[in-house]
């Protein structure tokens, strides 16, 4: 989601007796939502996760062990996109609501500044953060025992750094963290360390021979395997929300690390959404759409003079046999499909689901610009306005751009991870040498 390498520390300090089982303890584990309140939904591969199915696994897990500890390392927030603000805004409302233990805090979640996470009813911690109003320490209460969880901001990626003057966001001094370590083995306490660095930058700066358990930096989507690198038991989590981890741990006679049993837990559709927090997700759903209805008001006001697009019924004229192929293909029927799950007026499905979205000229809503729904010719090869009261004698704005262009503008990863451009071509496909 960044452009830059986002870097922290998450420290997580366990005693090492006394939870449920003796010398045995579980530890449910997410971070790196990544903006994602809930999935795309466009195709089953990518229908996995969201805070209404997380908050339903949480709850069970819990019911199957009271003492369990659920910790995040962070990485709610995203801030690519208009909408992230809104979206984000939610996300902590919603986390707050699956009653973590603890919740690091990354860079990506000082996106709009301290007071927008600060507010959020979140057990925030931010060790080496300047700013007041973060915990330096979480202590978490588990019968006679407790957990310290620390969280350490990486200085090297802060991004007031390359600012001009003094603009310090946290503390440098990686010695404390250091001794934090140290102080808790001395105790007999079990150390986990979480990072988003990757493993070998972790290997180069980080005291590993002080750490029993260490995440690393988030993969995408998918939970890495379990590795052991020398005395330490490395994981990695997946991110945007699609899986949690829960990790079933053992120690030894020493107090470290013995046996493990790591789980990875995929929430797929068939996951019931939790209806406590069903009044949470209506006010989102509400708050989204008056936001879009802001806008669409704001646009018609706006919006003046003849579009650029022309519409699928305009095209028809010429190419019949062009669009008899694609009244047959599912891009005829996309927009009925967020009208069926209710999404027809949230922007992050609309701009792949309509012509023009939020370009001059371009679909506004239902009322406005119907003709503008769905996927159309235009999405792929440009406003047609020109060519077609030319007769064909100018190109479409896309003239010139290949399939694979054309279908990138919306078949990604994270909306469509099962694409493959030779088998989903030809059921589109048309015209003369396609």
């Amino acid at each position: 989601m960044f452009n830059r390498i986002w870097m922290v520390l998450v420290l997580v300090v366990v005693s090492s007796t006394g939870w449920a089982g003796g010398n045995s303890f579980t530890l449910v584990y997410s971070g790196n939502l990544d903006g994602e309140l809930e999935p795309c939904g466009c195709s089953a591969e990518g229908d996995l996760g969201g805070i209404l199915r997380h908050a339903t696994v949480l709850k069970q897990l819990r019911e199957e062990n009271p003492n369990l500890v659920a910790i995040s390392t962070g990485g709610m927030l995203a801030s690519m996109a208009a909408q992230d603000r809104l979206t984000g805004e939610y996300i902590l409302k919603g986390f707050a609501q699956l009653n973590y233990d603890a919740v690091g805090v990354q860079w990506s979640d000082l996106a709009y500044g301290d007071d927008f996470i600060r507010n959020a009813k979140l057990p925030w911690t931010a060790t080496n953060l300047l700013s007041s109003g973060f915990v330096a320490t979480q202590e978490i209460k588990r019968n006679e025992h407790s957990l310290a969880f620390f969280s350490w901001l990486d200085p090297a990626q802060d991004p007031q750094s390359a600012m001009r003057g003094q603009h310090k966001t946290v503390s440098p001094d990686i010695k404390k963290l250091r001794q934090s370590l140290q102080q808790a083995r001395k105790r007999g306490r079990l150390t986990v360390l979480a990072t988003t660095m990757t493993l070998d930058q972790a290997k180069a700066i980080l005291p590993l021979g002080l750490v029993d358990l260490l995440f690393i930096r988030a993969a995408y989507e998918e939970f890495g395997e379990p590795q052991k690198v020398g005395t330490t038991l490395v994981l990695q989590p997946g991110s945007r929300g699609m899986r949690l981890g829960r990790i079933d741990i053992t120690l030894n006679s020493k107090g470290r690390i013995g046996e493990w049993n790591n789980t990875i837990i995929a929430m797929p559709s068939s996951i019931a959404d939790a209806e406590w927090l069903r009044s949470w997700y209506d006010e989102y759903n509400a708050t989204v759409k008056a936001s879009y209805m802001a806008r669409v008001a704001e646009r018609k006001a706006r919006e003046t003079g003849q579009s650029p697009y022309a519409s699928e019924a305009v095209c028809k004229n010429c190419h019949v046999a062009e669009h008899d192929k694609w009244s047959e293909s599912l891009h005829s029927r996309a927009f009925s499909k967020l009208e069926k799950v209710g999404k027809s007026f949230d922007p992050t499905c609309i701009q792949c689901h309509s012509v023009g979205y939020e370009k001059a000229g371009g679909f506004i809503d239902i009322d406005a610009t119907p003709q503008l729904m769905n996927v159309q010719c235009e999405n792929c090869h440009g406003a047609a306005r020109e060519h077609a009261d030319a007769a064909g004698t100018k190109p479409t704005t896309n003239k010139g751009w290949q399939p694979q262009q054309m279908c990138a503008q919306c078949h990604i990863q994270s909306h469509s991870p099962s694409f493959k451009f030779d088998s989903y071509w030809p059921k589109i496909r048309h015209g003369k040498g396609q």
